[in-house]
């Protein structure tokens, strides 16, 4: 079976980690420009990035700019035909699960059941105490809202679920999702994030694992599912290096994997052998043009060899 292919998109989030120098001034003809080169060029999905707010010590270096996924996804699912919706990761502790299970369902509903559920633990205290969540039991606090998400974006109506966190029933809320079950996707590293992929979740996010630590991770997803006696397809994911399809002409990066198609493919096709499913590539580029050039390339002759 062949990897399938995603990419989190420019311009809505603006990390300086991976962030090109053109996104500052871009904005929501840029990001539909690309979405819709990655629709043609047969990705699997868009991602999207998610944090309420950033703290002033944080803004250099994660900087400020972090579209909504909500919004930015359903603005794209209309200009955009087949590639799916992925949320990499919404923080949905700090929002009560039937508010998140009403903005998703949505979204699944109006792109025709094209959304995946990306969820994670959060890492910015300051922004758990602004929206008054404990962000010391911000894992617990997962938990519990996975199981409470599970029961609202089913297809009942008038979903139900107790628990020591989360209590509803009696509520109901159309639209449904479009999909009979919404795939759910944990993301992190960490061994409490890859026990609860493993054990809650439809597949698996890392977050920044290198190659040389995968193999373990997944062999540690593989055991504590068969401990568990599950047995229901499950996608392991991976981010890959930065790419460069063709020779560049400008600083790339070192650790940037450049080259011919089938020297790229070679190279990804290491993920493959190691139980990966789908990966999550990025292209480095110097604006919008050369980006939507690179992913064609990439979708016409890189992803037919993986």
């Amino acid at each position: 079976m062949s990897l399938s292919y995603g990419i989190q998109l420019p311009v809505q989030s603006q990390s300086t980690i991976y962030a090109e120098s053109w996104e500052a001034a871009a904005g929501p003809e840029d990001l539909l420009h690309i979405a819709r080169a990655a629709d043609r060029a047969g990705f699997a999905y868009l991602a999207c990035c998610d944090h309420v707010a950033i703290p002033r010590r944080l803004a250099a270096a994660m900087s400020t700019v972090w579209y909504d996924p909500v919004a930015t996804l359903a603005f794209l699912a209309a200009a955009t035909e087949r590639v799916r919706l992925l949320s990499h990761v919404a923080v949905v502790g700090l929002r009560h699960p039937l508010l998140t299970a009403k903005q998703y369902a949505t979204l699944d509903h109006l792109s025709n059941g094209r959304l995946i559920l990306g969820v994670g633990a959060g890492h910015v205290p300051e922004e758990f105490a602004a929206l008054r969540v404990d962000f010391r039991r911000r894992g617990a606090v997962l938990d519990e809202a996975v199981d409470a998400l599970r029961a609202a974006l089913g297809t009942d109506e008038f979903p139900e679920y107790h628990g020591k966190l989360y209590d509803f029933a009696d509520l109901g809320q159309r639209p449904r999702p479009a999909q009979t079950a919404v795939p759910l996707w944990v993301g992190g590293s960490s061994p409490a994030a890859v026990r609860r992929a493993a054990l809650k979740a439809d597949g698996w996010l890392p977050q920044g694992d290198p190659r040389e630590r995968l193999p373990a991770q997944i062999a540690r997803v593989r055991e504590l599912r068969a401990e568990a006696g599950l047995d229901a397809p499950f996608t392991v994911g991976a981010i890959t290096e930065p790419l460069y399809v063709g020779t560049p002409a400008w600083d790339v990066g070192r650790r940037t994997l450049t080259g011919a198609p089938d020297a790229l493919a070679e190279s990804l096709r290491v993920y493959r052998a190691m139980g990966v499913h789908q990966i999550q590539v990025r292209f480095r580029n110097r604006g919008r043009a050369e980006l939507a050039d690179q992913i064609a390339a990439f979708g016409a002759e890189v992803a037919p060899l993986l």
